[in-house]
């Protein structure tokens, strides 16, 4: 396939609730659209990366660059038949992952459509619906967060996930144990601990999670591993995890027992296929993580947590949870069951609206 013609959409869109962390409040979400045009067909891709440097050392700005300097000029006007060939053209590029992913992704959503097949079935996924959770952010008291919780688990979310950090960490967890004993419920630091919180970590144990996410240090391995020995709940690393090589480091370790496989954080599909199969072999459990995509990222996360070890719910929430109205035509939706339907049709399996999409594009460049 040639590739004829990419445009970059950089785009803006406000949260239906403000999203609190250890890392800060997200208002909006800021990413990157990237649309392939090759043989009458178009392949979309979403690029993670955010208008802050707080998550990764990406950003929106740094990506531009980097698609537009490097990735997109490698590609331009050239032949593929595969994704394998594209991406090796990116090797002399060191990191950039959430650059590099949200280009790969579109070469992924245009190759299935070449193929008439599911973006889900190029993957080798064989669910046709995955478990998915929500994800709750640091709320202003107990009684907000009971509430969000209450709300979620009559949508049928069945596994819920709070963002904690020091201070608002035990109370919160306890409080919802209280209530809820039998949920499943994890917790999310996002890097807010230090190994001198240990004590205060383990307290965590007394309430049956089913993991704590990423602890310690967004870049450390050798630490979790001193904790994993520390404590009894599983841990899952998340900003640790940027390719294979880390996932092979963290569980000759024993720095985990669970990774979390986010497609932009480490690279792409392709990575997070390799991560996948590695951890199968492994017996550690995998799950999809979220970075607030539009339906865009949405549909290429619900076809890669088809695959057969991502047996733990991701964070693959409705449409809704996030947007008042999405880019993409059919909306995700959660059904009462807990699980979310995976799409069937070409590609990604949901159409975007380019009304709405330029609606809610605050820059765009095309490149032929």
């Amino acid at each position: 396939m040639k590739i004829e013609r990419i445009e970059l959409y950089s785009i803006k869109m406000e949260l239906t609730h403000p999203f609190k962390t250890s890392m800060g409040t997200d208002y909006f979400v800021e990413h990157i659209i990237v649309k392939i045009n090759s043989e009458g067909l178009v392949g979309w891709g979403e690029c993670v990366a955010e208008g802050n440097p707080f998550y990764s050392y990406e950003t929106v700005e740094t990506a531009w660059h980097i698609l537009k300097d490097f990735l997109i000029p490698s590609i331009i006007k050239k032949d593929f038949e595969d994704i394998q060939t594209a991406i090796k053209l990116w090797n002399p590029i060191r990191g950039h992952r959430m650059a590099k992913a949200g280009l790969e992704s579109a070469l992924w959503d245009l190759i299935a459509k070449s193929k008439n097949i599911s973006l889900s079935e190029m993957m080798g996924g064989k669910r046709k619906k995955i478990e998915v959770g929500v994800s709750i952010g640091i709320q202003n008291s107990e009684s907000e967060l009971l509430k969000k919780v209450e709300g979620y688990l009559k949508e049928g979310y069945k596994r819920i996930k709070i963002k904690i950090e020091p201070g608002q960490d035990i109370q919160p967890v306890k409080a919802i144990r209280k209530v809820f004993p039998e949920i499943k419920l994890q917790v999310d630091a996002n890097s807010a601990y230090k190994i001198s919180n240990l004590n205060r970590i383990k307290k965590l144990d007394e309430f049956n999670l089913l993991l704590i996410e990423q602890p310690l240090g967004y870049d450390d391995i050798f630490q979790h591993s001193k904790l994993q020995k520390e404590i009894i709940t599983p841990l899952c690393l998340d900003e640790s995890i940027h390719s294979l090589d880390d996932t092979i480091t963290a569980i000759e370790l024993d720095a985990c027992r669970v990774i979390n496989i986010k497609p932009g954080r480490v690279g792409g599909f392709s990575e997070s296929i390799r991560i996948h199969n590695y951890c199968m072999k492994k017996n550690i459990p995998v799950w999809c993580g979220g970075m607030l995509e539009t339906g865009i990222g949405r549909a290429g996360n619900v076809a890669l947590a088809s695959l057969k070890n991502f047996t733990l719910p991701g964070d693959i929430s409705a449409s809704k949870r996030y947007f008042n109205i999405d880019i993409v035509e059919p909306e995700f939706i959660v059904g009462k069951d807990g699980t979310m339907e995976v799409p069937n049709t070409n590609g990604i399996g949901v159409e975007v609206n380019q009304k709405l999409l330029e609606k809610f594009t605050v820059r765009k460049e095309t490149f032929r």
